[in-house]
């Protein structure tokens, strides 16, 4: 009763506040401005509602509200992907203006290949040019990643497994995006080695550190000293208890079958970035592309942690969670997309060498699986 009263009330004080402004505003604005306006004050009401209302995940940490928070913001971003699925390709790729009047301009992707010569004596100025000239923002951005996706995942094997997946992608589908073209050594030594390396490493220390560290529940105002009240703030914003993934996809066909799934939906999140600026025309920079990782980072803890529980204790959690179905949803609706506005580009063939080889990894895990699971 008193959450709802909560709510009720947050809900009157904000459309107060939004017929206030727009009662302020002393010259008409054209339609385009009032239609983006309603737009972002209809997200708002919703966000402000389930905040409130919607159902607590399995994170407490810092507040509950924030996971309800992001929750809402993933159904706002499915509705948003459903109707630029159903537009045409123009007119979505033209919707976007409406978001940054940059956007809708077809843009040049870059090829990160080219002179793979790590030493190239041909250049007396700056023989190690080819190294700073593949040192962008790109860099920190692959150690972070990978930092974060090893405090979702949580076991170094299947992180290994997607990042060196992933490369073997890129090699694959170099032939339809130009931004997949990379040097051997860009693949291999500055993205699995040390960014990715790096990242799955400080990663596991860190869930090393999560798992040993005492965890407290006391209250702020019971802690009598300054140092402990703000000791006690800061970890407000660390886990209230641990829970560590043994994912064990031996052990039975389900949790085989489940593990390779996560890999795959993964994989395919990390293509539809790719893709998805592509088809989208949106730079590789642009903040809109942040925000998309941003918000996985926010929901993808949530969503492994849903399925984890899922997987070890199914008696106990009898469904799917609620963020793991949307970030599910999310993940085929993005990739629908992309098939939907550049067709040809995902339909070109790709070379017979590398068809063979996907085959035979596709034929080894399934012979793998029939021996373990059925005739061993």
């Amino acid at each position: 009763k008193g959450k709802a009263s909560h709510t009720v009330t947050v809900l009157f004080i904000l459309t107060c506040a939004l017929v206030y402004v727009t009662l302020l505003e002393e010259t008409p604005q054209d339609t385009a401005y009032n239609t983006k306006r309603g737009i972002v004050a209809s997200i708002l009401v919703f966000l402000c509602f389930g905040v409130t209302q919607a159902k607590d995940g399995p994170f407490t940490r810092p507040h509950p509200a924030y996971w309800r928070f992001w929750l809402c913001v993933t159904v706002v971003y499915e509705l948003f992907l459903i109707f630029i699925l159903f537009q045409t390709v123009h007119d979505g790729r033209q919707f976007m203006k409406y978001i940054d009047p940059k956007l809708g301009v077809p843009l040049p992707e870059r090829d990160y290949g080219g002179n793979c010569l790590i030493y190239d004596p041909g250049n007396t100025s700056d023989p190690f040019h080819n190294i700073w000239d593949k040192m962008d923002g790109f860099v920190p951005a692959h150690f972070l990643g990978w930092y974060i996706k090893t405090l979702m995942i949580r076991d170094w094997w299947m992180c290994m497994i997607i990042s060196v997946m992933f490369e073997f992608l890129e090699y694959s589908l170099e032939h339809q995006l130009p931004n997949f073209s990379e040097c051997w050594w860009d693949h291999w030594i500055m993205d699995v080695l040390v960014c990715n390396g790096l990242g799955i490493y400080c990663g596991m220390k860190t869930l090393g550190w999560l798992s040993m560290k005492p965890y407290q529940w006391q209250g702020l105002w019971n802690i009598p000293t300054y140092k402990g009240k703000i000791k006690r703030i800061a970890f407000q914003f660390t886990p209230y208890s641990w829970v560590k993934f043994e994912w064990k996809p031996a052990s039975n066909l389900r949790r085989w079958l489940a593990v390779l799934g996560i890999i795959f939906m993964f994989l395919l999140a990390e293509l539809n970035t790719f893709y998805l600026k592509f088809v989208l025309w949106m730079p590789p920079e642009h903040y809109l592309v942040l925000l998309r990782l941003v918000f996985f980072v926010n929901v993808g803890g949530v969503a492994m942690r849903e399925i984890y529980d899922f997987m070890d204790d199914p008696k106990f959690h009898k469904k799917l969670g609620q963020q793991a179905w949307l970030v599910a949803a999310i993940t085929v609706t993005e990739f629908l997309i992309v098939v939907k506005y550049d067709p040809n580009t995902i339909m070109l063939p790709i070379p017979f060498f590398i068809m063979q080889c996907w085959i035979l990894g596709i034929l080894l895990i399934l012979t793998w699986t029939l021996w373990r699971f059925f005739i061993r």
